[in-house]
């Protein structure tokens, strides 16, 4: 890929939010994390040890320790994530140095509050950053090189290894109070990092088998403004062909979707599920 055509309009806007995902990390990590003498996941973990033991800021630890690991992305990765990487790392590295002060903005002493906050503001920077194809580099550089050289390798099983290390090494150092809050701060940060990348507007996926398929279709359109797609089946038992009824319809939407289909035909079969992500016309847009 040349370098040239890497800065387009869409990845200009990945830059942004990969910055505005790095500051949000920093801030709760030094604000809360810190403040609390927790540690984090990944590099950051090693990094906040150095700190603690050393008075050595963790910026430039992570910066340092992600040097080789940059060299090694460019040679056996790509471009792109090489230029993503860096720009994730040096900017968190910076803003790690420049947030450090932060810590002393709270007066708080309740580590479950701390690592609660910490855990929040760390997981939706770090989620910011994954969604615009960003990282920070570290474990993700590992992750995707061993994930192309071994294709049934599991990602996770990295990550568990080297944050099992950081919380033995927590206990070992700062005591079992501190490793057992980190473990809650992690569990959060990680849970907010999914759910930022899978985004937190809930929506519905809704199927239904009836045989007032066009009234209820018209009624779904009219009423609640969502589309409709007619999907062909056929009864295992009665052998007739079926129409099926599919549409997304947000959590809200779901009761008068619900009252639709029944007063129209009180017989009908509705079948909900989940749904992670939705792209399309109708729907909100991704905020990152």
């Amino acid at each position: 890929m040349e370098i040239t055509s890497f800065f387009n309009r869409e990845s200009i806007k990945n830059i942004f939010f990969i910055l505005m995902g790095t500051l949000m990390s920093a801030i709760g990590i030094n604000m809360f994390i810190v403040h609390a003498k927790l540690l984090s996941g990944g590099v950051s973990g090693i990094a906040l040890i150095i700190q603690y033991l050393t008075k050595f800021p963790a910026g430039y630890t992570i910066f340092l320790l992600n040097i080789p690991l940059l060299i090694l992305s460019y040679k056996k990765v790509n471009l792109r994530f090489t230029i993503f990487t860096i720009i994730g790392t040096v900017s968190l590295s910076l803003f790690l140095v420049l947030t450090y002060a932060i810590k002393n903005i709270l007066h708080i002493n309740d580590p479950l509050l701390l690592s609660l906050y910490g855990g929040v503001l760390n997981g939706l920077g770090m989620g910011i950053v994954f969604s615009n194809h960003g990282s920070t580099g570290g474990l993700d550089i590992i992750s995707v090189i061993v994930k192309k050289k071994y294709d049934n390798f599991e990602i996770g099983h990295i990550s568990f290894i080297v944050n099992f290390f950081i919380v033995a090494i927590g206990a070992i150092f700062f005591g079992l109070t501190s490793a057992l809050y980190t473990l809650v701060s992690m569990y959060i940060t990680s849970y907010m990092v999914d759910k930022t990348i899978k985004g937190f507007n809930r929506q519905k996926m809704v199927l239904v088998v009836t045989d007032k398929v066009e009234e209820v279709s018209k009624e779904i359109m009219t009423t609640l403004k969502r589309g409709v797609t007619l999907l062909h089946g056929e009864g295992a038992y009665t052998k007739e062909n079926k129409k099926v009824l599919y549409s997304i319809v947000s959590l809200t939407q779901l009761p008068q979707l619900k009252f639709i289909v029944h007063q129209i035909d009180e017989n009908a079969f509705i079948s909900i599920l989940d749904v992670a992500e939705v792209h399309g016309k109708g729907f909100m847009r991704e905020l990152f």
